[in-house]
């Protein structure tokens, strides 16, 4: 399952053209990161791109901007990276819930 995140890039969307690496250990990929970094990771990018579209916005409205093309592309890369973000996090509840219910 960790194979399917490499592909992600740090604006959280998915890079088309990459191929998967082995795993250097349980819970790690090739660049060494394990996954609760790489998660960590990725909620601070999206924090990070929501935190640019809402200085995007306001600066349109204030006046500071007059470039609604830039401030909509922003608002779209925030939202894109959040549902994201959002189908990862239902993924690793079902996946949750699936081992709570499994009998030992």
């Amino acid at each position: 399952m960790v194979e399917q995140f490499n592909n992600i890039n740090n604006t959280g969307l998915i890079r088309p053209d990459t191929a998967n690496k082995a795993a250097n250990g349980p819970g790690q990929v090739a660049d060494g990161k394990d996954f609760k970094s790489m998660l960590m990771d990725s909620i601070g990018e999206v924090n990070r791109l929501q935190t640019e579209a809402d200085e995007a916005r306001i600066n349109l409205v204030t006046g500071k901007t007059d470039n609604v093309a830039e401030v909509f592309t922003a608002v779209k890369k925030a939202e894109t990276a959040f549902q994201t973000l959002m189908q990862i996090r239902n993924k690793l509840m079902d996946a949750y819930e699936e081992i709570r219910q499994m009998r030992v």
